[in-house]
């Protein structure tokens, strides 16, 4: 083991030099139990029509569905909207 002027302690070994470094620091608590506990999500899709855009979404709003995003229908007739909420 040799310990050199930089602080760092080296160690020989058949591979090569192993270097001794400290652990790293812990996760804070918050960090931790927000990683714990990830937000489980149910999805759902729906058609919207052009006259009612704003009241379908709304409805949808109140009932604690957020929008994730707008894509045209396949067929091209209508939109659908794809809408996410917290499981539970």
């Amino acid at each position: 083991m040799i310990v050199h002027s930089d602080g760092v302690t080296r160690t020989s070994t058949l591979s090569g030099a192993l270097f001794r470094r400290r652990p790293p620091a812990p996760l804070p608590a918050w960090l931790r139990s927000r990683a714990m506990s990830a937000t489980k999500w149910e999805y759902s899709t729906v058609p919207l029509l052009i006259h009612a855009t704003k009241q379908i979404l709304d409805q949808w709003g109140e009932d604690g569905w957020e929008l994730v995003t707008v894509l045209p229908n396949p067929t091209g007739e209508q939109h659908v909207a794809y809408l996410k909420r917290p499981k539970g």
